[in-house]
């Protein structure tokens, strides 16, 4: 498997003594959608400041397409589209003219910002003034500019923070659009897993500038699959005493428990056990997600 980027061995620090980011190692799957989760002051933007080369990467610790930052930049951005902290426009200006200004500025022709208003949904909104634009609108032309080029790589930080559900929806639907049809990787941070959890196939979660675990979405149902899992029972009530106690059985509702089960055969076992019992068992399905697992790993 290609992998766009690979991290090893990253450690930075802003004053003697106070490691922001202690050994970092990762690899970012060509064509995948990539989660770099955590919480806030987790060590997410340092990294993102440091792939795009806003931060030096004294130690070469981080290679981009196979090349180390040093010999990848300034060439390197026309490969890459980047959103890092807010996008700053020319409120007075149309969508449009913004994006002119932009690609001029790189020599570009104007149907680059013709496709990218296609792609991003905004071509019809060419014309208004990007101070009359939601906030949606306006995190969907930021990704429009670095959609300009036609970058294999996109590294966007918090994409999604402060919109609302629907502007939340709109980007997540954007993304993998632009990752199935357009072949573009992304890298994305965020600390807001239930959203992030719709959209990535690649994780690594980072705590107190540590990664807790890197892999993919199967990886980490492989490893978390059987952490807590719903039992749907036609009469829950009935049964929980039948549970031994190193399941851990709690009531949800009248007609659900959850357990903690270590194991595939510890869950076999139980369903057997409640089967020989005649417990009308209509459902069972892990009650866990991503939020839960990355409370579990990052706990310690």
């Amino acid at each position: 498997m290609k992998h766009i980027i690979r991290i090893q061995n990253l450690h930075f620090e802003f004053s003697r003594d106070k490691p922001v980011l202690k050994d970092i190692s990762l690899s970012v799957p060509k064509g995948s959608i990539f989660g770099f989760l955590g919480a806030n002051g987790a060590g997410k933007s340092t990294t993102m400041k440091m792939l795009i080369g806003s931060i030096p990467d004294e130690h070469n610790a981080i290679q981009i397409f196979d090349q180390e930052l040093s010999a990848l930049y300034p060439e390197g951005f026309t490969r890459i589209g980047s959103l890092i902290d807010t996008a700053a426009f020319y409120e007075h200006l149309s969508g449009w003219d913004n994006l002119l200004v932009i690609s001029r500025l790189r020599n570009l022709p104007p149907s680059e910002c013709e496709r990218v208003l296609y792609l991003v949904g905004l071509w019809e909104s060419r014309n208004m003034k990007t101070k009359r634009y939601s906030l949606g609108m306006k995190q969907r032309l930021a990704i429009a500019i670095t959609l300009l080029g036609k970058p294999d790589l996109l590294i966007l930080d918090e994409p999604v923070n402060g919109l609302d559900p629907n502007g939340m929806l709109e980007i997540r639907e954007l993304l993998i659009r632009l990752n199935r049809e357009e072949g573009v990787t992304i890298f994305i941070s965020s600390h807001l897993l239930q959203e992030i959890e719709k959209m990535i196939t690649h994780l690594a979660i980072i705590s107190n500038g540590e990664i807790r675990f890197a892999g993919s979405i199967k990886d980490l149902n492989e490893r978390y699959r059987y952490n807590r899992i719903r039992i749907g029972l036609n009469d829950a009530a009935a049964f929980i005493n039948e549970i031994p106690g190193s399941y851990s059985p709690k009531m949800l509702d009248e007609t659900g428990i959850e357990i903690t089960a270590a194991s595939r055969e510890d869950v076999i076992a139980l369903v057997k056990q409640l089967v020989l019992k005649e417990a009308g068992i209509f459902e069972i399905k892990t009650s866990a997600g991503l939020e839960e697992w990355f409370m579990e790993i990052t706990k310690n």
